[in-house]
C-alpha cells in the first residue's frame, strides 16, 4: 500500500495542465459580451491522471448565443442541463456521474424553487445518479434579465478510466 506521504509528494510535484473547455455546437454565450470575452466556458485541469472540469455558469443559451425559452422556468432548466451535458460530453465523454458539485443561481428562488427541485430530481433520476452531487441554491440577478436559472458545476474523473471506458 502506498503511504499517504508518497501520494502527497506525487501530487505536490505533478505537472498541472490547464485548458479552456468549449462546445460551440451546444452553446456560446460570448456573442453578447465585450470582445475579447474575459472568461472561459469552463476550465479543464489535468493533474497526474485526475481531471477536474470547472464549468462556468451555464444557462438557457443556444449555439448562436441567444437566450431561449424566455419566461418558461422549466424549459430554461432543461436547456441549461442539456448545455452542461454537452460540455461534459465534449471532454472525453464525461457525464453527470462525474459531477461532484453544482451551484444553482435562481432569479426568484421563492417563486421557482419547487419547479427547480422537481426538474432537477427528475433529471438526476433519469441519469441514475447515486450519490447526488453536493449543491447550493442561491437567489441572484443573472447576467441577462430574461434568464431565470444558471448553473455552474464541478466534475472530477480519473483520465485513465475514461480512456478505458470504465467509470
Amino acid at each position: 500500500m502506498i503511504a499517504l506521504s508518497e501520494i502527497l509528494e506525487t501530487i505536490a510535484n505533478a505537472p498541472i495542465a490547464k485548458r479552456a473547455v468549449t462546445n460551440h455546437g451546444v452553446l456560446n454565450e460570448a456573442f453578447a459580451y465585450a470582445k475579447p470575452s474575459s472568461f472561459s466556458r469552463g476550465m479543464r485541469i489535468d493533474l497526474n491522471g485526475l481531471t477536474i472540469l470547472l464549468i462556468s455558469g451555464t444557462a438557457s443559451i443556444d449555439e448562436n448565443g441567444v437566450s431561449v425559452h424566455i419566461g418558461d422556468f422549466r424549459a430554461q432548466m432543461r436547456r441549461t442541463l442539456a448545455n452542461i451535458t454537452g460540455l461534459l460530453e465534449s471532454e472525453g465523454g464525461a457525464t453527470w456521474h462525474d459531477i461532484v458539485r453544482t451551484t444553482c443561481y435562481l432569479r426568484d428562488i421563492d417563486r421557482d424553487y419547487d419547479a427547480f427541485n422537481e426538474e432537477r430530481t427528475a433529471f438526476y433520476k433519469e441519469q441514475g445518479l447515486d450519490p447526488l452531487p453536493a449543491s447550493t441554491g442561491i437567489q441572484a440577478h443573472l447576467c441577462r434579465p430574461e434568464l431565470l436559472i444558471e448553473i455552474e458545476a464541478i466534475a472530477m474523473f480519473r483520465t485513465e478510466k475514461k480512456e478505458q471506458g470504465n467509470r
